[in-house]
C-alpha cells in the first residue's frame, strides 16, 4: 500500500492520546504502514503546534517511556492539524484541501468523539464528497458503544448505512481484539480434552467480572449520560460471554464467528428481576444517578449451555482492576470443583483449580493450580494496533456488525426493561451487598481474583 491517509476526529481526546496515537506509532515505527503516510488530527479547540507536539510526545512517552527525540520529531512530521466546530462546514472545506482527495490514495475516518457527533460528522463527510474515492478506498471506524439502547443504535446503523457499505464500516469493541480473548477459541476448539466437557452436564456455572478500582474520572460526563451497564455491559462482558459459550464455527473467519456470537446473543435470556445496580459514593456533586456497577444473572434458552447460570458483574471503584471469566465444574463426590479462569488483564493468563494429593501417607487431598501465562511466550499485541491493521487490510472478524450490536441492546433494554434502584456502595468494595444476595440465593458465592494467577 503506497499512500495511506487517517483522519482522526478528536485528536486531543483521552482515547486518541492513550490509545490510538500509540498504535499508529507502533504500527509506523514496525514498517507495517507506509513511512510516508499521512494523520490528519482534527480537534474543537485550536492549539499551538508546541502544545500539538507536547500531545503528540506525551502520549509515546507514556506508553514507551524513554524515546528516542528523532524518532518522536519523525512521527510528528506525519500529522497535520486542522481545528474548528466540527458541526461547521468550514474545516470540511479546509479538509478537502488538505487530503487532495482528487488523487490516488486510501483514506480511514477515525471518530475519537462523542456519539453525538456523528450525524453532523457523517453530512459534512458526505457534502464534501470525502466518504468517495474512486481511486482507493474510504472506510468509517467508531467506538463502542454504538447507540445508547436498541432504538437508537438502529437510527445510527441506519446512518452509517445511508453514506457507506457495511464492509467499509468498522464498529470498534477493542475487547474483541485482545489476545486474552481470541485466545479462548484456540483453547476451547483446539483442545478436544476442554471442548468434550464445555456443556451443561459437567459445568455448574459461569461468571464473568469486568472490575475497574478507578473511578469515571475525566470520563465522567459520559458516564452521567450512560453508566456501567450501557458502556461495558452491553459490549465488553457480552462479547467475553459469547466467546466462552458460542458453538464451534464452520469456519474460523468474519462470517463463520460473527454468526455463532450472533446465536448466542439471540439465545440469552433476560431476567430483569436478576439485575443489580450501584452507584460508589460521593460519585457525583450533583448526585447524578446512574449505575457505576451492575450485577446480573443470565441463561441460555437451548444449545449445549441451556439453563446454566451466568453471572456477570462489573464496574467502577471496585475492590480491584481486573477481567476474567470462569468456568465452574459440577463436583464430584463432594469433592472441590474445578474452576477453568482466563484472566483477560492483568497478569494475563488460563489457570486451572483442581484437587491434588497432599503430601503424606494419607489420601487426603488439596486445591492445586495448574497455569499458563502469557508473558512466558512473548509480549501480547496491543488491541489498538490489531484494531487499525485490520481495518486497513478489511479484515471485519473482530469488529462489530449492525445486527450484533442490535442483538445486544435487544437483550441489555429487556434486562432494564422496568426502572431499578441504584443503590450506593462503598468505594474498595465489590458493589452493594444485593449483588453477594443475588449470587447467594442459588448457593452459590462470587469467586475472587486470584493473586497467584501469573504473578512476575
Amino acid at each position: 500500500m503506497e499512500n495511506l491517509k487517517i483522519v482522526i476526529f478528536g485528536v486531543t481526546s483521552n482515547l486518541a492520546e492513550v490509545k490510538l496515537i500509540p498504535a499508529l506509532f507502533e504500527l509506523w515505527k514496525n514498517k507495517q504502514i507506509p513511512e510516508n503516510i499521512s494523520i490528519f488530527g482534527l480537534s474543537h479547540r485550536n492549539r499551538t503546534q508546541e502544545e500539538l507536539y507536547g500531545l503528540i510526545s506525551k502520549s509515546l512517552r507514556s506508553r514507551y517511556g524513554e524515546i528516542d527525540e528523532k524518532l518522536v520529531k519523525s512521527f510528528w512530521q506525519r500529522f497535520q492539524f486542522l481545528s474548528g466546530d466540527f458541526g461547521d462546514d468550514l474545516i470540511y472545506k479546509n479538509l478537502k484541501k488538505v487530503l487532495a482527495i482528487e488523487n490516488k490514495g486510501n483514506v480511514i475516518f477515525y471518530l475519537a468523539t462523542h456519539p453525538t457527533l456523528y450525524q453532523g460528522i457523517f453530512e459534512n463527510l458526505d457534502k464534501e464528497k470525502l466518504n468517495k474515492n474512486s481511486d482507493g478506498f474510504v472506510k468509517i471506524m467508531i467506538e463502542k458503544p454504538i447507540g445508547s439502547d436498541l432504538e437508537s443504535a438502529k437510527k445510527l446503523n441506519e446512518l452509517l448505512k445511508k453514506y457507506y457499505l457495511e464492509e467499509q464500516i468498522f464498529r470498534i469493541d477493542h475487547y474483541l481484539a485482545k489476545d486474552t480473548i481470541q485466545n479462548i477459541l484456540a483453547f476451547r476448539f483446539h483442545n478436544e480434552v476442554f471442548e468434550s466437557v464445555w456443556n451443561r452436564e459437567k459445568i455448574d456455572h459461569i461468571q464473568i467480572m469486568a472490575a475497574e478500582s478507578f473511578g469515571a474520572g475525566l470520563r465522567s460526563a459520559y458516564y452521567d449520560s450512560v453508566g456501567a451497564l450501557r458502556d461495558v455491559g452491553q459490549n465488553h462482558v457480552l462479547q467475553m460471554l459469547a466467546f466462552t459459550v458460542m458453538g464451534r464455527p464452520t469456519k474460523f473467519d468474519n462470517e463463520g464467528i460473527t454468526t455463532k456470537r450472533m446465536e448466542v446473543f439471540q439465545n440469552l435470556v433476560a431476567e430483569p428481576e436478576n439485575l443489580v445496580l450501584g452507584q460508589y459514593e460521593n460519585y457525583s456533586e450533583n448526585k447524578v444517578k446512574v449505575d457505576t456497577f451492575f450485577a446480573f444473572k443470565t441463561k441460555l434458552k437451548k444449545g449445549k449451555f441451556a439453563e446454566v447460570p451466568i453471572y456477570i458483574r462489573g464496574g467502577k471503584k471496585l475492590a480491584k482492576t481486573v477481567a476474567e471469566i470462569s468456568v465452574v465444574f459440577k463436583k464430584k463426590d463432594n469433592g472441590q470443583a474445578n474452576v477453568l479462569t482466563f484472566r483477560i488483564q492483568p497478569n494475563e493468563g488460563i489457570v486451572l483449580e483442581m484437587a491434588v494429593k497432599k503430601p503424606g501417607l494419607e489420601m487426603k487431598c488439596e486445591k492445586g493450580t495448574m497455569q499458563f501465562c502469557y508473558r512466558e511466550i512473548g509480549k501480547l499485541s496491543d488491541a489498538y494496533v490489531r484494531l487499525l491493521m485490520d481495518a486497513i487490510l478489511g479484515e471485519q472478524t473482530y469488529f462489530n456488525d449492525a445486527v450484533e450490536v442490535e442483538a445486544e441492546w435487544k437483550f441489555i433494554d429487556a434486562m432494564k426493561a422496568s426502572e431499578k434502584e441504584i443503590i450506593p456502595y462503598l468505594a474498595g468494595s465489590w458493589g452493594p451487598k444485593e449483588a453477594d444476595e443475588l449470587i447467594k440465593k442459588d448457593g452459590r458465592s462470587w469467586l475472587e481474583p486470584s493473586e497467584r494467577l501469573c504473578r512476575i
